[in-house]
């Protein structure tokens, strides 16, 4: 069984955007990217299934103001008709964003997304500290692309989101790519708090490249703790799916830390059984 908590359904005229860009090698790219999985949203959830995959998310992130509630009501939806998809949510700063997050949470929102690169904004703007705080104490968790992969802004690195972490150290995040290219800085986040976890999005792959070999002993520690959890960024992969997988068991890091990593530990994060 695995549990993926980094895969992406949006509502279909921002699908076919986000899919031109990709095509496009746009210029957060910078290099072609053929995206394999291009069918329905069912047939992208049966493939899903296919793979084994019993529980996922559907995230979808806004990059500029009056995005998110529109997202919010698709995505939520979509969790609502979809067996396994947890109830997915984002946010973006601007005016009564508490206010739609706190309604999100009210109405079963399970996980969050931002993306500090693609959205440009500052995760310490005024405007989210009290979503930030709203979060932490729901506990609520939040997936954050903070790494400066592929191409860094003023508000990427383990810097910014750092703050964030001091503010709020009671704040459930999930870090994307394991913090790519920053691994080394928000792998130090991970040990400092003990609510921030990594999931494995794309990195050890073919594609995408791995931390440095010295890094594995700290990834792997932090896996065993429950703290390394399995993403894909499913359908938007130019190689097979089961080619992530392939890439974390060939890292040899052990059964109990591949299960956990696959499985347990978002199983446990999101209090799932089965």
């Amino acid at each position: 069984m695995l549990f993926d908590v980094h895969t992406h359904f949006l509502p279909p005229r921002m699908l076919r955007k986000v899919w031109a860009y990709f095509d496009e090698a746009g210029p957060l790219l910078g290099r072609p990217w053929p995206i394999l999985y291009r069918g329905s949203d069912e047939e992208r959830v049966a493939q899903l299934r296919g793979f084994g995959v019993r529980h996922f998310t559907a995230l979808a992130y806004a990059h500029r103001p009056g995005m998110a509630e529109d997202l919010n009501a698709w995505t939520m939806d979509f969790a609502a008709r979809t067996p396994g998809c947890l109830a997915s949510a984002t946010f973006f700063p601007e005016p009564g964003v508490a206010g739609y997050v706190g309604r999100a949470v009210a109405d079963g929102a399970r996980v969050f997304k931002v993306h500090l690169q693609v959205g440009g904004f500052d995760p310490r703007a005024a405007e989210l500290a009290p979503v930030w705080g709203l979060l932490a104490e729901a506990r609520v968790p939040v997936v954050v692309h903070a790494g400066s992969g592929p191409v860094a802004n003023g508000f990427t690195g383990p810097g910014p989101f750092g703050e964030v972490l001091r503010r709020h150290p009671g704040l459930v995040a999930v870090v994307a790519h394991l913090g790519a290219p920053e691994y080394d800085g928000f792998l130090a986040l991970a040990e400092r708090h003990p609510a921030v976890h990594l999931d494995t999005t794309m990195v050890f792959t073919d594609f995408f490249g791995r931390p440095p070999a010295a890094l594995l002993p700290r990834v792997r520690e932090l896996g065993l703790a429950g703290r390394v959890l399995l993403g894909s960024d499913f359908p938007n992969i130019p190689y097979p799916y089961e080619h992530q997988i392939e890439a974390l068991q060939r890292l040899d890091l052990g059964e109990d830390w591949l299960r956990a990593v696959l499985w347990d530990n978002a199983a446990r994060l999101f209090s799932v059984s089965g």
